[in-house]
């Protein structure tokens, strides 16, 4: 019993924190000027590793139908009450490569940290120091789907942000053709998972790619890279950034590419 009271509480301090950073005054204004030029109204947006709505907040107030996928049940609920709008379609599900089921395992004291990436989970304490004191306490059988699935349902999205610990590149693996723009999370100590995320770009489309660092809202580079600039980037190690979001934008979307 006193186990799991002390559970309760460590798990109710993360969320707090949670809350403070990802809801905290002014922040969503921020969004919104950074994907506004990604979203139209009426658009299509999935936001997969929904947490606490913030991005899901975001991409309706800039008026895109929304899809948002977040498996663990604590942070749906939380996700309701703090994300209002009944336009925005909530799933109880994660994605992936395939169909079907899996595990996924949960910091109980930083709620927002849950991957289905097990040999990332078993390495990211040694390769990352932000990552050194989670424990991944908690289990769950979630179901999966995959990005082809929701495009068959809900149409083509302008934009995918996917933020999923370690496991970018089996959610990506999951899609066929290419889309407007997109963000993958990367984190230092594993960016080999971002290499594998522009490798499965790359032979769907020409993507041009941007990085915004950390929780910051705009981007880092003045100009759009190229796959191979940013492959090398990645490989001299990201200028040791301790983590980010990874944009990608289709280099046909020439007027976009301009506009950002």
């Amino acid at each position: 019993m006193q186990r799991m009271a002390l559970q309760r509480l460590r798990s109710a301090g993360g969320l707090a924190r949670s809350l403070f950073i990802y809801w905290r005054p002014g922040r969503q204004r921020g969004l919104q000027r950074l994907y506004q030029p990604f979203i139209q109204p009426g658009t299509v947006a999935f936001d997969i590793g929904a947490h606490l709505g913030d991005r899901s907040a975001a991409f309706h107030a800039l008026g895109a139908k929304v899809v948002a996928l977040e498996p663990q049940p604590d942070l749906a609920k939380w996700f309701k009450r703090l994300v209002k709008p009944p336009t925005i379609t909530l799933l109880p599900m994660a994605a992936g490569p395939t169909d079907g089921f899996a595990e996924i395992a949960i910091s109980p004291s930083n709620p927002t940290l849950a991957t289905l990436a097990t040999e990332w989970r078993e390495q990211i304490g040694e390769r990352n120091a932000g990552f050194s004191q989670v424990r991944w306490e908690q289990r769950l059988q979630v179901p999966v789907t995959t990005l082809d699935t929701l495009i068959d349902e809900y149409g083509e999205p302008s934009f995918i942000k996917i933020d999923v610990e370690g496991f970018e590149a089996e959610v990506l693996a999951g899609l066929s053709c290419p889309v407007a723009a997109l963000s993958v999370e990367f984190l230092g100590g594993t960016l080999e998972v971002s290499h594998a995320c522009v490798s499965h770009l790359s032979r769907l489309g020409e993507y041009r790619y941007n990085v915004v660092v950390g929780e910051q809202r705009h981007f880092r580079w003045a100009e759009w890279q190229t796959p191979q600039a940013v492959s090398e980037w990645l490989s001299a190690g990201a200028e040791g950034l301790p983590s980010g979001d990874l944009y990608a934008c289709r280099s046909d979307h020439s007027l976009l590419l301009s506009s950002l």
